[in-house]
């Protein structure tokens, strides 16, 4: 999917620092996620682990602790989790299936196990997939209904309403009310999911609005700005303004919630060729597809130009 993943975290900036500080503050970070110390109990080193990234590390910290203590809910979600993040839903279903047995309490397990659900019906049969899809929306549903401010799995449970047919559950109207329900408990996370919403209804200029909202208060809100170079290219308005923001973009590293660099050279190159420069139109189609050499939008875009 190529076009916006929201963004749900600031990265904390340092300034004044150093880089060779910043080297080895990085170094030292690296060094304690991989290695947490004999002081730190099993669970909260095993957890540093996975949240350092060192999965198979993690694996391997919480299998020990499930070994001695196999009804320890917490390690059996977070090998759950682990199987996910190393792309083995199926795994990570068993496993989170069994955590939310355990303790039915915890939003977030069922959160994940949706996320397992849903990921383990894009690659199931057409007979499964439709049941693994309900499987999702009944997890998210019930993260929830366990705690009706988390607003995460609200954002999870508003994607599927927004892609999923309404013979499985999903809807537009669903979508909105659920984005209501995100809007009244975060405003920040919930504004560029709005902008979504009214670029999906054509409400265009509402959309402009929104953008521009978001960008008086954070002008360098870099998710705004790629909406905006994306609304200027599906639009055909304000082209400069699209072009302008889509290169500011272009110069940050995204974060993994951010759009990659493949959608932004995409849609700068539509706003390129929209204004007659085909070779810069080209350049853009090319530098997506050298990101993502499976991106269809952007290999049919340049198949197309003329």
């Amino acid at each position: 999917m190529h076009d916006l993943r929201y963004a749900f975290r600031q990265l904390a900036r340092m300034p004044g620092l150093t880089a060779i500080t910043l080297l080895t503050l990085a170094v030292g970070i690296s060094a304690a996620a991989a290695d947490p110390g004999p002081d730190v109990a099993p669970l909260a080193g095993a957890r540093r682990l996975f949240d350092g990234g060192h999965y198979l590390e993690a694996r391997a910290a919480f299998e020990t602790i499930t070994a001695t203590e196999p009804q320890n809910s917490e390690a059996i979600f977070y090998l759950g989790w682990t199987a996910f993040r190393l792309n083995q839903p199926e795994e990570s279903v068993k496993l989170l299936e069994k955590a939310t047995a355990l303790d039915a309490t915890k939003s977030l397990y069922f959160h994940v196990l949706g996320d397992a659900y849903g990921e383990s019906a894009q690659r199931a049969s057409l007979f499964s997939k439709f049941g693994l899809a309900k499987k999702c929306l009944a997890a998210y549903d019930r993260g929830v209904e366990v705690d009706p401010n988390n607003v995460e799995v609200r954002i999870a449970r508003y994607n599927y309403y927004r892609g999923a047919p309404a013979f499985i559950g999903g809807g537009a109207d669903k979508a909105a009310a659920e984005l209501e329900e995100i809007r009244k408990r975060d405003p920040v996370q919930a504004a560029p999911m709005v902008v979504e919403q009214l670029i999906g209804e054509k409400r265009y200029d509402e959309a402009f609005a929104a953008i521009d909202g978001i960008l008086k208060r954070q002008p360098e809100n870099m998710i705004a700005l790629y909406q905006f170079g994306k609304l200027a290219a599906i639009a055909r308005t304000q082209l400069d303004r699209g072009e302008a923001s889509l290169r500011r973009y272009l110069a940050h590293a995204p974060a993994s919630q951010e759009p990659p660099l493949s959608a932004a050279h995409w849609r700068l190159g539509m706003v390129c060729e929209q204004k007659g420069d085909t070779l810069a139109a080209r350049t853009e189609y090319e530098a997506a597809l050298q990101f993502d050499p499976e991106f269809a939008a952007a290999r049919e875009s340049l198949k197309k130009l003329k």
